[in-house]
């Protein structure tokens, strides 16, 4: 009896394994189907993030994407998790509250690690300034967060291509990207803070 309750124990746990598997593994998650007709298109060099229902756009909003250093993920994903006040966690720190790091919200992305969420570094927006993950103010994840569901795609895209322009216009030439970098800064006072997500 006990050899054949831990078979099924792991048997089980291989079935919870191998979802995971599927949940984590982008090709795997686009492959899926298609579980709504709600999108999000992000454009890197934009710093732009579009809702899209049936291929109408229903909101817009400016963020934060990865550093050189630290990139954001590009290609097609799903949302595989939604987290409402989440708790910050990074080795030796845990910050609760919607004072940290991530925000008030967390949309995890089927790329481990991954997600859109809030920000306690607001004037991050508009520029290079993550880990990786997709930053937007907090009253902004707020009101994505209530539009997205688990399964719902997003894309991200790291150059200019058809849709971005159709989407969010022609590409900013470097010195208008500088231009908007810098009024950011003088906005925020000349400071930068940079969250720690990971």
């Amino acid at each position: 009896m006990v050899r054949i309750m831990a078979k099924a124990v792991r048997n089980s746990f291989n079935a919870v394994a191998l979802a995971a598997t599927v949940v984590s593994n982008p090709t795997m998650a686009q492959t899926s189907g298609s579980f709504s007709s709600r999108s999000v298109v992000i454009s890197i060099p934009d710093r732009k993030l579009a809702v899209l229902e049936d291929d109408v756009v229903t909101a817009m909003f400016p963020v934060a994407v990865g550093t050189a250093v630290t990139p954001s993920p590009t290609g097609q994903f799903r949302i595989v998790s939604r987290v409402s006040n989440p708790t910050y966690y990074h080795p030796g720190v845990m910050i609760p509250g919607k004072n940290n790091p991530v925000g008030t919200r967390w949309l995890g992305l089927s790329v481990k690690g991954y997600g859109i969420h809030g920000t306690n570094a607001p004037s991050s927006i508009g520029r290079a300034a993550s880990h990786g993950c997709i930053r937007l103010r907090n009253r902004d994840i707020e009101r994505l967060f209530a539009m997205l569901q688990i399964g719902d795609r997003v894309e991200i895209h790291g150059e200019h291509d058809g849709q971005t322009v159709r989407l969010f216009g022609p590409a900013p030439t470097p010195g208008d990207r500088a231009v908007a970098e810098a009024r950011t800064d003088a906005q925020a006072g000349g400071t930068s803070q940079d969250g720690l997500e990971q």
